[in-house]
């Protein structure tokens, strides 16, 4: 009875950290859809001009995301053991590796702005808004950095509201300042711009303030010199993450390539079908960020019997919510496709594609629920290994051979990125498996 209580009790308190990053994730998914659709109604070349550099723009948040990933898994563990004096020493560094990282990559991403249009093989008379857009929400690069960085830094004290609250904010506010800047000041691509811009200032700046209020970070200016012990220790866990990003997001790109040399109309149902499948997703990622906070803390505590029961909980809750959710996307397929274009042709080549994948949601939220578990532990070079495999030996080499060599429909272009999901899943599993049968028992305390 006793045991049933604490586990109860570890549940409510997994749900009850989840909740806020699960409603960020969909404030973030939501914004996403607002911009789209707003700047959609501009035509298509100003939906051009800002989709352009979107995969760049993924390629730098991975990067900063990978030192928010590294100070998650190193601040929560410090909370964990109670070692206030490296969760201040921590504080100070991440200060530094957002004025560092933030100007560096601002500065690379002003200097290329021109020149990227160009390289992703955008039309000509799109480019010149294309590189003004890029360039305009490039210039607060350091508010950006700030909002990602210290919002990890915040959750790795348990704190998943505060970052929610930011969040939400600014992404009402950027949905404000959409609609006067694009419609009313009759600014558009510009307009979207100037509006994101904004918000990343007021994110950034939103999130510092809360940074420096947290008192377990107590940061003083002596905590602002660079400590090369504290930094190297970071760089062996941001590197394999922002490996891991690269390599998915170039993935990414590789694959929609691929996609769209079948054919405009089956690349509009597959992009549509992914674009509507993300927000199935969500509660499944916001899951796998409290869990990562909590894995932390219950390391740095040397209570690896509670550790055992975050792992179990954790991923039993997001494999079952990705099963109901798994339920829906297959029931509202075509409805949902339906909002999205309207073309009937290519609703029921996406619906059937979002039939498909329904029934492999289960694997995804296993997948996503080690990636958090593994990040919290600060274990990233596993994740990083098993990405390379899943991406590259599995989704983007069979998908070649289905689009270049077979010549096949897009179902069999999803099977392989279903492949792609499912070895991952089953890889991170079995190291986690592994993990947990070789190290914790050994180390086995209830404290």
């Amino acid at each position: 009875m006793e045991s049933e209580k604490k586990e109860k009790s570890l549940i409510n308190e997994i749900i009850v950290l989840a909740i806020p990053s699960v409603l960020e994730e969909v404030f973030k998914t939501l914004l996403q859809y607002v911009d789209t659709a707003m700047v959609g109604h501009l035509g298509e070349e100003a939906t051009a001009a800002v989709s352009t550099t979107t995969t760049i723009g993924w390629l730098i948040s991975s990067f900063l995301q990978s030192i928010g990933i590294a100070l998650l898994a190193m601040m929560s563990k410090s909370v964990g053991e109670n070692n206030n004096e490296k969760l201040k020493k921590l504080a100070g560094q991440a200060i530094l590796l957002v004025l560092v990282s933030g100007i560096l990559v601002g500065s690379i991403a002003l200097s290329l702005a021109k020149f990227i249009p160009v390289w992703m093989g955008t039309e000509v008379n799109v480019r010149p808004d294309a590189s003004k857009y890029f360039f305009i929400i490039s210039v607060p690069m350091v508010f950006r950095t700030a909002a990602l960085i210290f919002g990890s830094c915040i959750r790795a004290t348990l704190d998943t509201k505060s970052p929610m609250i930011v969040n939400g904010i600014t992404n009402v506010i950027n949905v404000i300042l959409d609609y006067l800047l694009i419609y009313v000041f009759k600014l558009g691509v510009s307009g979207a711009a100037y509006a994101t811009a904004v918000s990343h200032f007021i994110s950034g700046t939103m999130m510092f303030i809360v940074f420096m209020r947290k008192k377990q970070f107590d940061v003083h200016w002596s905590s602002l010199k660079k400590d090369n012990e504290i930094l190297l220790e970071l760089s062996k866990i941001a590197l394999p993450a922002a490996a891991t990003q690269a390599c998915s997001c170039f993935g990414y790109i590789v694959f929609a390539g691929l996609v769209s040399s079948m054919g405009t109309g089956i690349f509009a149902a597959h992009s549509i079908a992914v674009n509507a499948e993300m927000i199935f997703y969500i509660p499944g990622y916001g899951l796998s960020s409290a869990t990562s906070a909590m894995i932390g803390v219950a390391f740095g505590e040397k209570n690896f019997i509670r550790q055992k029961k975050i792992m179990r909980l954790s991923t039993g809750i997001t494999i079952c919510i990705m099963v109901i959710s798994g339920t829906i996307l297959y029931l509202c397929a075509y409805p949902l496709m339906k909002v999205f274009t309207i073309s009937v042709n290519v609703a029921e080549l996406g619906a059937k594609m979002l039939k498909i994948v329904a029934f492999t949601e289960p694997f995804f939220g296993l997948m996503i629920a080690m990636q958090g578990i593994f990040y919290g532990l600060g274990k990233t070079k596993g994740v990083f290994i098993i990405e390379t495999f899943g991406m590259w030996g599995i989704r983007i080499l069979f998908t070649i051979l289905c689009v270049k060599v077979w010549h096949t429909s897009l179902t069999e272009v999803w099977y392989c990125m279903i492949g792609d999901n499912i070895s991952k899943a089953l890889l991170l599993g079995l190291t986690m498996l592994i993990f947990v049968k070789t190290k914790l028992p050994k180390l086995n305390t209830d404290a």
